[in-house]
């Protein structure tokens, strides 16, 4: 089997299926990959962060961190968000939270157009 195909086992693929979303957690490749992609988040996250000068904290969206939150909060993502060099002790002042409520985008769009 090629690298890039499914390597999927079997036990994993009918436990989800079954509806059991938290199966991939007892897999240590999905989980590798898990903690991989969390530390690339953190480093992309920091790097927004510094290139924004996001001076009052970074907000992470979407679906993957707040479906995620337990492995997030158990990952290398503050990690990869805090290794920015001689930048570091500037980095560890910042706040990182995540948005919970999947309305958010809208209620801002909401106030936009609100206020024009």
């Amino acid at each position: 089997m090629n690298w890039h195909q499914s390597a999927t086992p079997d036990w994993l693929s009918a436990e989800i299926a079954a509806g059991d979303t938290a199966a991939a957690s007892r897999c240590p490749i999905c989980s590798e990959t898990m903690d991989l992609f969390f530390n690339l988040f953190g480093r992309e996250s920091g790097n927004l962060a510094l290139k924004h000068m996001a001076l009052s904290g970074v907000y992470l969206g979407g679906g993957i961190a707040p479906k995620n939150l337990a492995a997030l909060r158990a990952s290398r993502f503050m990690d990869g968000f805090f290794a920015k060099g001689r930048m570091e002790p500037h980095m560890r002042r910042r706040l990182v939270r995540v948005i919970l409520r999947a309305e958010t985008p809208l209620l801002g769009a909401a106030r936009y157009m609100d206020v024009r």
